[in-house]
């Protein structure tokens, strides 16, 4: 099992046992469902979305609450309940609370469960609220408390997992080149880097929905995240186009040590020191390897032209780096 999702389950079982002992220690709270049901819907794996459901959860206990009880003075049964869903949707849109309408309409029809609509009163729906607002605050002080997660940190750590194992491929590539001894390195695993780049596209899409939405856009992630998937399919391509010249290869092969060392520049930090790349070598150069080494000329052809989109890309992440001081 996922040690994620361990911390998840312990996070969550946690929080309901606290909400279950403080729900039936205080007589106030007369339904301890509506506490734990706030708990189950509030805490997130990703702590981030908390203070939105949190929120949501609230609002939408406190306008279910309001307009189910003024629809009930004049309507009951499940005609009232209609008669109240006609209201509520569209009053929330238009208040831009639709995130809020799941919990307004479960909250119009738990309502029913009152033996007399009478009892439906302004007391009725704030106690509600405020039995919801005691599992809201218990969640996100839960989440909080144990094993918080910080989802910009971790989009930070997945993209340096992204550029260190191309440092590392570049590095192998670099060395083998230089000793030409043993075999070359094994190309990178397409699945492992996929893998990589789904879990960022994953967080951002989900913390685009969250309160991190604007700090994600003054940092550019969208553009990063294409940058990054453009720069996983020409470094697949390019990297079979290597693994698929012969071995058996003597003598300098100088574009492509100097194409390894541009990419390898490109993926540093904008501020390390250290000499400029060299400048990718023209097709000539590339053409001429091809007449002394006897190499497959398509080949080679398709390798320089696969290696400057590639060496675009990382250009342009290493601008964004740049412009935010990274």
């Amino acid at each position: 099992m996922e040690p994620q999702l361990v911390r998840n389950c312990l996070r969550l079982g946690i929080a309901i046992l606290i909400t279950a002992a403080i729900a039936t220690w205080c007589e106030r709270i007369a339904f301890v469902w509506y506490p734990l049901l706030a708990v189950v819907v509030v805490l997130d794996d990703n702590d981030s979305m908390s203070l939105d459901q949190a929120s949501a959860r609230v609002l939408g206990t406190i306008a279910g609450g309001l307009i189910t009880f003024v629809v009930h003075t004049v309507l009951s049964g499940w005609i009232g309940v209609l008669v109240s869903f006609l209201v509520m949707v569209p009053l929330l849109r238009r208040l831009g609370w639709q995130s809020a309408t799941g919990t307004a309409t479960l909250i119009a029809i738990m309502f029913l469960m009152i033996p007399s609509h009478e009892a439906l009163n302004w007391g009725y729906v704030l106690n509600r609220s405020l039995d919801t607002t005691v599992g809201c605050v218990i969640a996100i002080g839960v989440g909080r408390l144990f094993w918080p997660i910080d989802a910009l940190a971790r989009l930070d750590q997945l993209e340096a997992s992204v550029r260190e194992a191309l440092q590392r491929q570049l590095e192998a590539y670099r060395l083998w080149l230089h000793q030409r001894q043993g075999e070359p390195p094994t190309p990178l695993a397409a699945a492992a880097l996929t893998a990589r780049l789904q879990a960022l596209d994953a967080l951002l899409l989900r913390e685009q929905r969250g309160p991190h939405a604007r700090v994600l856009r003054r940092q550019r992630w969208r553009q990063k995240l294409l940058l990054w998937h453009h720069v996983e399919d020409h470094w697949l391509r390019w990297e079979g186009l290597l693994a698929s010249l012969p071995r058996s290869v003597e003598g300098p092969l100088r574009p492509l040590h100097e194409g390894v060392d541009q990419l390898l520049f490109l993926l540093q930090s904008p501020g390390s020191s250290g000499p400029s790349p060299p400048r990718p070598m023209a097709l000539q150069g590339w053409r001429s390897l091809a007449e002394h080494q006897r190499l497959p000329w398509l080949v080679l052809l398709a390798m320089a032209e696969e290696q400057k989109p590639l060496a675009a890309s990382l250009t342009s992440l290493q601008r964004l780096r740049r412009s935010q001081g990274c």
